[in-house]
């Protein structure tokens, strides 16, 4: 395995006895190994196996990176914080701190989670120094907090659900979980400036093709 990188993570979860199926991500390297969002609440045997079948051990896990407050991307970070007793640092955007917190309901289930203390607060533009470069976009407009994460060496996107996908084809947002449509389209065109080759949705995996002329015609 290489010494650092970023992959999809494939998470089968069983909901109303139906797979639903997301697509995390992990960065590594020789001192970190991160995970980006977390799956629906108990989950945390399916993020381990997941992790254990491309090679990687979730007791070495030091950081979770949330990219936006909805259910099924936080909903297992309160019991792997707890699993890990205090040992995995939480990032995320300041706007989505205090839904994550517990202290206001989400905005879409309107729901309040178990407190979990996000310990970095990630701004647009930053680069994290891990796996050779991590740079975080602010992408509001499916949630105000929401970002995405661009890995500068192998020029990888992770965008949370600023965009989906289906068999490798790059897709707007989903457009009835989006409650600010036009403020969504303008952070799609932050990645166009980006000199994307892979592109790891939340919902749909992994897309390599026809990127730029996808992302064209999401923001038309």
């Amino acid at each position: 395995m290489e010494k650092s990188g970023i992959k999809a993570l494939q998470l089968n979860m069983p909901v109303n006895g139906n797979d639903f199926v997301v697509h995390a991500a992990i960065v590594w390297d020789e001192q970190e190994l991160i995970l980006v969002d977390t799956g629906i609440p108990g989950q945390v045997d399916v993020i381990r196996e997941a992790m254990a079948k491309e090679g990687f051990n979730l007791a070495d896990l030091t950081k979770i990176i949330i990219t936006h407050q909805d259910r099924d991307h936080i909903g297992s970070l309160p019991e792997l914080v707890e699993l890990f007793e205090g040992r995995v640092e939480v990032l995320a955007h300041e706007v989505g701190v205090p839904y994550i917190a517990g202290e206001i309901p989400l905005l879409k289930s309107k729901t309040l989670v178990p407190p979990v203390k996000v310990d970095t607060v990630l701004n647009d533009g930053e680069q994290l120094s891990v796996a050779g470069g991590l740079q975080v976009i602010y992408t509001p407009g499916h949630s105000p907090d929401h970002i995405a994460l661009y890995h500068i060496p192998s020029k990888t996107l992770v965008t949370g659900d600023s965009v989906t996908s289906n068999e490798g084809v790059l897709m707007p947002p989903a457009a009835n979980f989006t409650p600010d449509w036009a403020t969504a389209i303008e952070s799609v065109k932050k990645f166009q400036k980006l000199n994307i080759a892979t592109v790891i949705t939340y919902h749909g995996g992994v897309c390599t093709e026809n990127l730029q002329e996808r992302l064209a015609a999401i923001v038309k």
